[in-house]
């Protein structure tokens, strides 16, 4: 286990698709980190990956197992990064931590049954080492400076609301995302990342969920073995917090026109606070220039007038991921962690919340009956 400062953590992936790439290429930016082995069912995928590890051909490939177990056996192994299909994070979980124990870093959701809440607890009760939940919109740096300015820009927010205007579910493997049983429903796989950002933002727990939601354009002529997809394209939730706070996500899946991805608006007493985020760089136009840049915009009621910043992400992040920088960050904390610096900062108690939070949007959305979660706060 790596325990010193200047030790190299060697990481083992699960899961070799699109996002694990982007894990690879953040922990390739880490002079801490490097991925020594993999593991993916498909074979290609995980063959390719091994390569990228190896800053694609300038330095030795990672291993390939050909199992989890032969993972889980591999001797340069210090942490191990979860990207799998959301319905199975759960059984790895539980062999990671009967097989070899050893810190993790998980993507979201950890779980997509509502049964498997109460087991999280009792698997992780004790257990001796960092267990990190990726919320990597957390660490975008437009997001992560509004969380830190929020309180003093609005005097206490009051109302909250997240709005993401993007692109359709992209293709996967197995077409696993295409059905509510693999993915948790699109309120737990797309959004709880947006409900873990209220709890943060908020410093409060929900009470009380009201959803609606549904699946009006996207997927809906494709077929899968007789079978028509069930993941929802958009939808509105509203959350009432114990502190009184009220939150608001709004999201649609078929609007990729849009200059910015995510709008995030926090109001108070005192004034307004916003950030404006870009999607994918890869997936703006080349022949309407520059990508936009992020913003930070702080309008105080008295003097009025609102104050706008740029909030720039360095070219080298934009370039190794989908996500802001914010991959990077994550997995720089998560880094020092397993080196033995500082403490968890997405706890599984975090990433079991935000899942709960999705389940119940999907359950009022599905039954038009607000959701009672005050039994959790």
């Amino acid at each position: 286990m790596a325990t010193g400062a200047q030790d190299m953590v060697n990481y083992g992936l699960i899961g070799c698709g699109m996002m694990g790439r982007e894990h690879i290429q953040n922990i390739n930016l880490l002079p801490q980190g490097r991925v020594s082995v993999v593991y993916d069912p498909v074979a290609e995928l995980a063959q390719s990956a091994a390569i990228l590890a190896g800053k694609d051909g300038a330095a030795a490939p990672a291993a390939v197992a050909a199992t989890l177990d032969d993972l889980l056996a591999f001797e340069d192994l210090d942490a191990v990064v979860i990207v799998s299909p959301n319905n199975i994070h759960m059984d790895q979980l539980r062999q990671i931590v009967a097989k070899r124990p050893l810190p993790i870093l998980c993507e979201k959701p950890l779980y997509t049954d509502p049964a498997d809440a109460a087991e999280l607890d009792r698997l992780f009760k004790g257990y001796p080492y960092p267990v990190w939940v990726a919320m990597e919109y957390r660490y975008m740096p437009p997001v992560a400076a509004l969380i830190e300015q929020a309180e003093q820009a609005t005097g206490g927010i009051a109302m909250l609301t997240i709005r993401e205007h993007r692109f359709p579910f992209l293709p996967k493997i197995g077409d696993w995302n295409r059905f509510n049983e693999n993915t948790g429903g699109t309120l737990v796989e797309k959004c709880c990342h947006f409900f873990d950002l209220m709890r943060v933002i908020l410093k409060s727990e929900p009470v009380r969920v009201m959803a609606s939601a549904g699946q009006n354009f996207n997927h809906v002529d494709e077929d899968y073995d007789g079978r028509r997809p069930d993941i929802w394209d958009n939808g509105y939730v509203i959350i009432d917090f114990a502190s009184g706070a009220r939150a608001m996500l709004e999201l649609c899946m078929f609007a990729e026109g849009s200059q910015y991805q995510e709008e995030i608006s926090a109001v108070g007493p005192k004034g307004k606070i916003e950030c404006l985020v870009p999607g994918p760089g890869r997936f703006w136009p080349a022949k309407l220039g520059p990508a936009p840049v992020p913003q930070l915009i702080i309008s105080p009621r008295a003097p009025k007038g609102p104050i706008t910043m740029d909030i720039p992400v360095d070219p080298t992040l934009l370039e190794a991921g989908d996500h802001n920088g914010s991959t990077f960050y994550q997995h720089q904390r998560f880094n020092a962690v397993v080196r033995g610096q500082g403490g968890v900062e997405v706890t599984v108690s975090d990433g079991a919340k935000a899942v709960a939070m999705g389940l119940a949007a999907q359950r009022s959305a599905a039954t038009g009956q607000a959701v009672d979660l005050s039994a959790g706060t």
